[in-house]
């Protein structure tokens, strides 16, 4: 059993005061709403858990009830950081869930290929996240002013979601790092603190999160 859960608890606060970007039309749709319908519709899938802010239960379930989702899903409430929102999720996957896979709602793009290849990687090694290599000259500076460093990119990836996980691997990670009080700004960052590998899945077409206003132009291009 392959289980989701679509974290939409933040408030992306870069995209302008007063704006929801989960709730922002692109294409048609609004942006959870084309998130969402990629995994409902991906074979390998299961269950959906979405993880919202409270009070906003209604909104997610008009836009359910709307799209005429087929996959079974429930709402739990959003925690103060990323990562216990995270949990939130983690812990309502159904007891039978072999494989939990975690996504940013503000990441509309993400195709069945790249979700059932890192569900496979996943299986196999126990973790596995979706990335690209990186293409631009990376510097390093200690100052935002001065190059201090150069980077060699050829070693270097930017992870995405989907970040996937087998489900003992990502709750035992999570666990360690409450435990630890330690803050990590995605998931594959607590495999590391119990010595879990995690297996990098080359995703080949873009797969890009809504994070300021220039990103919602690009999004509508690749959605249309």
């Amino acid at each position: 059993m392959v289980s989701v859960v679509i974290v939409a608890a933040g408030r992306g606060t870069r995209m302008g005061p007063n704006v929801d970007k989960l709730f922002l039309e692109v294409a048609g749709r609004t942006i959870i709403e084309h998130t969402w319908s990629r995994f409902d519709a991906c074979a390998t899938v299961d269950e959906i858990i979405l993880v919202v802010r409270d009070g906003m239960q209604d909104a997610f379930k008009e836009i359910a009830d709307q799209a005429g989702f087929e996959k079974p899903y429930r709402m739990v409430p959003g925690g103060k950081e990323r990562q216990d929102s995270v949990w939130n999720g983690v812990q309502a996957a159904g007891e039978n869930s072999e494989v939990i896979a975690i996504h940013d709602g503000a990441r509309p793009c993400v195709t069945a290929e790249i979700i059932n290849d890192c569900v496979a990687a996943a299986r196999e090694v126990g973790a596995a996240v979706a990335a690209s290599q990186v293409t631009d000259t990376i510097k390093e500076t200690e100052s935002d002013e001065l190059i201090s460093k150069h980077i060699d990119r050829s070693r270097l990836r930017a992870v995405q979601t989907p970040q996937v996980f087998q489900a003992e691997v990502i709750r035992k990670a999570l666990a360690n790092v409450q435990e630890q009080g330690l803050h990590v700004t995605d998931d594959t960052a607590a495999c590391e603190t119990i010595g879990q590998a995690v297996k990098l899945v080359a995703s080949t077409t873009p797969n890009p999160k809504a994070t300021s206003p220039a990103d919602v132009s690009y999004l509508e291009l690749l959605l249309k």
